[in-house]
């Protein structure tokens, strides 16, 4: 008997006994189904925690000078120095103040803006982008110019969209609004990123009465050199300081790193879990097969009797619990992906964000592959019992 024949009579066993084989692959299509849900939420996941950490600038590093109370500090200039004098790892370098106090326009109070001292290329370095007007200028941070740029929220809610040119107040100043920048979101809310304002850091510090600038922003050549830029810095501030808990270098594209391997993780682990059903649904599998044989004993001993060999008889079942477990897993696969396009939309609506549950071809494959291994490795043992029946006995069976 050919394998083509063998896989012929298994489709029509299977068919023949519909309902009971639908309830047989239960287990299989269970599990198929897990391991393509749970791994296309972790993929969804680690894409949504790239684009987020992406635009926050994977591609910068964040130095926080703490000092630890040495006396010895680093300037403004030293730092810009460092940055010009390795032009192969960095584009540009920001001092940043974020500043607290009230946020004056008219006679209402915004108590949600957050306010930043920032210098003139930080608007590139994040990748923002101007509706109207211009950025701060190095002739603004040098003469501690009292001029602002407004996101998108505060331009629309406190100016009806006409920002450019009005003022406004920060703890009791006044700012000239010279710069309003592109919406960054869809949804313009207060509190959400659009709802920020940008002043010269050489005016919030002097109004936070800082003497030291102690946060800098360094914008990198390319993600690949993080570990070479940030060395760079770190052989700079030890030079200084002598002390590397006087300083901290942020990275988000290391953290990212991170982040991505602890998702991966705890992905395989629940998938791992999960795939324990497909084992559950094998067990399903055997357990029919053996009523199976049971059932059949007569026809296979008329097999045996016109002259079938054990190997026919063993390649007939072990085919037959093949097939009856690989059906189950293309129809897990096809509910897989329903179910995953069904889940984003849900996600969507009930979280209102972005996570696509991206189902992929490597997880619905290897998760096919394991079904119908498991169809074969637990329909061997009912194969076997059937093959090693003998054929006078079989007759004789009731």
């Amino acid at each position: 008997m050919n394998l083509m024949r063998s896989f012929q009579m298994a489709i029509s066993n299977i068919w023949a006994r519909k309902i009971r084989s639908l309830l047989t692959m239960l287990g299989i299509i269970i599990g198929v189904v897990a391991v393509i849900v749970i791994v296309g939420l972790g993929n969804g996941l680690e894409n949504y925690m790239i684009d987020s950490f992406q635009s926050m600038g994977t591609d910068q590093l964040t130095v926080n000078v703490l000092g630890r109370g040495s006396t010895r500090t680093v300037t403004v200039d030293e730092m810009y120095k460092l940055a010009a004098d390795n032009p192969d790892y960095f584009t540009f370098v920001s001092p940043q103040v974020n500043m607290g106090g009230a946020v004056k326009i008219g006679n209402e109070t915004s108590d949600y803006t957050s306010v930043t001292g920032t210098g003139e290329d930080y608007l590139v370095m994040n990748k923002m982008t101007l509706e109207s007007g211009r950025y701060l200028s190095y002739v603004d941070i040098d003469r501690r110019n009292k001029v602002a740029v407004v996101g998108a929220y505060i331009n629309k809610t406190w100016f009806g969209g006409e920002a450019l040119g009005q003022t406004l107040r920060i703890n009791g100043q006044l700012y000239e609004i010279i710069g309003v920048l592109a919406p960054e979101t869809d949804e313009i809310e207060e509190g959400g990123s659009d709802d920020t304002l940008f002043i010269p850091y050489t005016v919030a510090a002097k109004t936070m009465g800082l003497k030291d600038i102690t946060t800098y922003s360094f914008g990198l050549v390319d993600e690949e050199t993080v570990k070479i830029a940030k060395q760079i810095i770190d052989d700079k501030l030890f030079a200084v300081f002598g002390d590397q808990d006087a300083y901290r270098i942020i990275s988000l594209t290391e953290l990212l790193s991170i982040m991505s391997s602890m998702v991966d993780i705890m992905i395989t682990i629940l998938a791992a879990i999960a795939a324990i059903s497909l084992v559950v649904g094998g067990i399903g599998i055997m357990n029919i097969m053996l009523v199976s044989v049971s059932e059949r004993t007569r026809e296979i001993g008329i097999r045996k009797a016109l002259g079938a060999k054990r190997h026919h008889i063993l390649q007939q079942f072990v085919i037959e619990a093949a097939t009856t477990s690989a059906i189950g897993g293309l129809i897990g696969i096809a509910l897989g992906y329903g179910l995953s396009n069904l889940a984003s939309k849900i996600i969507v609506i009930a979280l209102n964000e972005e996570i696509a549950v991206a189902a992929s071809t490597e997880s619905a494959l290897g998760a096919f592959a394991i079904s119908a291994f498991i169809g074969i490795l637990f329909g061997y043992l009912p194969a076997r019992k059937a093959a090693r029946l003998n054929p006078i006995d079989a007759l004789r069976y009731e």
